[in-house]
């Protein structure tokens, strides 16, 4: 007898999960149904145009980021900055007292972050901006050996702003 009731208790578990396995099959059965029903009505209808308009914006930005273009020149020049003065201080100021040097040198000659006379006060006009191709072309050789001359090239945009490149070639 005990075995009989044994054998029922198990084949009554045994269907209990054969009924659960079932259930949790049709759940997810129902559940991808209607996820796949969902999207699909989330899914909104873009024009063309809309489409094309912002493929093209996507490729100016990243051309604009490769390459480094400024949005509208202005001015551009070739310099090429001498470091000396760098090498007259300590061995560890060297390298940020040559990015002080081409930032100086920048703003006289591309006549940037000048002081406006008292007359006129108001917010300087434009700053330069060192790209980090400079930036690391100068630290290359660590913070005790900066270059003795670095060849740059200026881009002046029309709010003021100077961005400084490396020159082709270097």
């Amino acid at each position: 007898m005990k075995e009989a009731e044994e054998v029922e208790k198990e084949a009554s578990e045994e269907s209990k999960t054969e009924e659960t396995e079932e259930s949790i099959e049709e759940v997810k059965e129902e559940t991808v149904e209607e996820i796949e029903e969902n999207a699909e009505e989330e899914k909104e209808v873009v024009p063309e145009e809309e489409v094309e308009e912002i493929k093209e914006e996507a490729e100016e930005v990243s051309l604009r980021r490769r390459e480094e273009i400024p949005e509208e020149v202005v001015e551009e020049r070739i310099y090429t900055i001498p470091l000396r003065e760098a090498w007259r201080s300590p061995r560890k100021h060297r390298v940020p007292r040559a990015i002080r040097i081409i930032r100086s040198f920048i703003q006289r000659h591309m006549k940037v972050g000048w002081k406006v006379p008292l007359e006129e006060e108001g917010e300087e006009e434009g700053r330069v901006i060192i790209s980090n191709e400079v930036n690391e072309w100068v630290w290359r050789r660590g913070i005790e050996k900066p270059p003795r001359k670095v060849r740059v090239r200026a881009v002046k945009d029309r709010d003021g702003n100077v961005t400084v490149y490396l020159a082709e070639g270097d």
